[in-house]
């Protein structure tokens, strides 16, 4: 579904990323783990459109893209979700949803904002997610952190992603919120969604990941599939640079 080659990124005189390959099929998620400073913020920003490529290409579909901009990215389905979210807190669910995106009616009608449409379609996407929202007409400031998580994540799905990049999706999230966007996310893979997942949890990881790639000071050095049933000291192992994981 989308996939990265040879890609390469530097700061001056201080490489970020070097000859990392990726790939994200359809219906998969991939997490992507690695200390801090490892490059895996590096990655997102030039998946997302924020940050040139210096090296490497990148591929949706088969097909080579450059992006110029984040509109480019979601202009090919990838969508970003930051572990800030993003949101505007005193507007309401459906305004969250369709921020830069909104629906107006036809030609005819004015092409005024279309809130009957939009209400419809957020009720279909939050339903498909099931996140539970009392009154969509609800500023998104009031709601838990499970609720705004969805929101986020949904708003992505408004226009039918190819892949969504999650930042640190479950970061200073409570034990039953955490059961929230891990119920999401498994939503999203049965959509046949492709999701690449940022997490420093490692309980995440192991729980949610078809697959782990590990970044280490720039390169890729491990890839552990959930299928082999893999040591998560063996992950360590590999993140840290204790020793050299079984691939």
């Amino acid at each position: 579904m989308v996939e990265v080659l040879g890609a390469e990124k530097n700061y001056g005189g201080l490489r970020a990323l070097s000859g990392v390959d990726l790939h994200v099929d359809a219906g998969e998620v991939l997490a992507l783990v690695g200390d801090n400073g490892a490059g895996k913020s590096t990655l997102l920003k030039l998946m997302s459109g924020v940050e040139p490529f210096d090296g490497g290409t990148l591929k949706v579909g088969g097909e080579e893209v450059v992006f110029h901009t984040p509109r480019d990215a979601t202009g090919h389905g990838i969508h970003t979700v930051y572990q800030d979210l993003s949101l505007c807190e005193n507007l309401d669910t459906v305004q969250n949803l369709f921020l830069g995106q909104e629906q107006v009616s036809s030609i005819l009608l004015g092409n005024r904002l279309d809130r009957r449409e939009m209400e419809t379609t957020a009720r279909r996407v939050l339903g498909e997610l099931a996140v539970k929202i009392q009154s969509l007409r609800a500023p998104v400031g009031w709601l838990s952190g499970g609720q705004r998580q969805g929101i986020a994540i949904g708003r992505a799905l408004v226009s039918e992603p190819a892949l969504i990049l999650l930042d640190e999706p479950t970061a200073a999230l409570g034990v039953e919120q955490k059961a929230e966007v891990y119920n999401l996310i498994n939503r999203l893979r049965d959509r046949g969604c492709a999701v690449l997942l940022i997490s420093h949890d490692l309980r995440d990881v192991r729980h949610l990941a078809d697959r782990v790639a590990v970044l280490r000071l720039g390169a890729k050095v491990g890839e552990f599939v959930k299928a082999d049933n893999y040591d998560v000291d063996d992950l360590v192992a590999s993140i840290t640079g204790a020793k050299e994981a079984i691939v």
